[in-house]
């Protein structure tokens, strides 16, 4: 009888670990260099170029093929939103949202990062990258 016992608390404790196990992949951002692309969705236009954008303890660097669309300074992110806090100094003679600054919703599943925003009723910037 002791050893049903015994066998029975095995599977349940066996059980419950497995239970407990995440199913899904780590989604913390990891430092290192993404790469993909820069999409811009204006209300009469989409354009896509080439991004990088680079992560290292609390900051980042990002850069594309619009000029600027470029930034770097310090982010932050919770569950739900990837925040940039860009520290350039920049000239007022373009579309300011190119400039990677500001909150996105982002998903991220260990590789792929994805985020983008609805800046300022001008239009939808989005990045989709993949950590090298």
């Amino acid at each position: 009888m002791k050893q049903l016992h015994y066998l029975l608390l095995g599977f349940i404790l066996i059980s419950g670990n497995v239970a407990c196990k995440k199913d899904s992949p780590d989604q913390t951002l990891r430092n290192g260099t993404y790469t993909g692309t820069f999409t811009v969705r204006y209300q009469n236009s989409v354009q896509t170029t080439a991004a990088s954008l680079t992560l290292a303890n609390g900051r980042f660097s990002c850069t594309n093929n619009f000029v600027p669309g470029t930034g770097s300074g310090t982010f932050s992110y919770t569950t739900s939103t990837l925040s940039f806090q860009d520290e350039g100094v920049w000239t007022a003679n373009f579309d300011w949202n190119l400039i990677l600054n500001g909150d996105y919703s982002y998903t991220f599943d260990g590789k792929t990062l994805r985020f983008s925003a609805d800046k300022n009723d001008v239009g939808n910037y989005s990045y989709e990258l993949v950590l090298q």
